[in-house]
């Protein structure tokens, strides 16, 4: 006589409220290309051709990767994913991929746009998915300063591109 898997299985979870001290590193090191990238359009603008594109390419794909942090973490809900962690995950998938489309396209100021607007929204919506279980807790603490440096990066990275700076 077979016996019959069980549907679900209980898995005990403790997380840190705070994020190691490797997982900052590992935050950081995503988003210091963005920051470098930035501030090489003012350093070394005759590279721009070069330094532009791969700037935006790089800031695309990390939001690309984060889709699938967030698609990761919803497999782990108890009732499966929620309608906001799988409208954020299409959101930043969609995103960046686009914004990478639209590099290749040499839409940068586009480009540009789209990626602000995806940081800002993980800097945003992050802090609160962590209050109500969606995504790590220390996403609440690490996520507005992470996602802040990469907007203020492309902020800096958009004036260029705009000719304002």
């Amino acid at each position: 006589m077979s016996q019959r898997a069980p549907d679900t299985i209980t898995i005990p979870v403790r997380e840190p409220t705070r994020s190691p001290l490797i997982d900052i590193l590992f935050a950081y090191a995503a988003i210091v290309p963005i920051a470098a990238g930035a501030v090489s359009l003012y350093v070394w603008p005759a590279r721009s051709d070069a330094v532009l594109p791969l700037t935006l390419i790089w800031a695309g794909a990390i939001v690309t990767f984060l889709s699938g942090v967030r698609r990761g973490v919803s497999f782990r809900m108890p009732d499966g994913a929620t309608i906001s962690q799988l409208a954020m995950m299409l959101w930043l998938f969609l995103a960046g991929f686009g914004s990478i489309l639209l590099t290749g396209a040499q839409w940068f100021g586009a480009a540009t746009v789209v990626l602000i607007l995806a940081y800002l929204s993980l800097a945003v919506l992050d802090p609160l998915a962590a209050r109500s279980g969606e995504v790590p807790s220390s996403f609440a603490g690490l996520r507005p300063y992470q996602m802040g440096l990469a907007v203020l990066s492309l902020a800096l990275l958009g004036l260029r591109v705009a000719g304002f700076a």
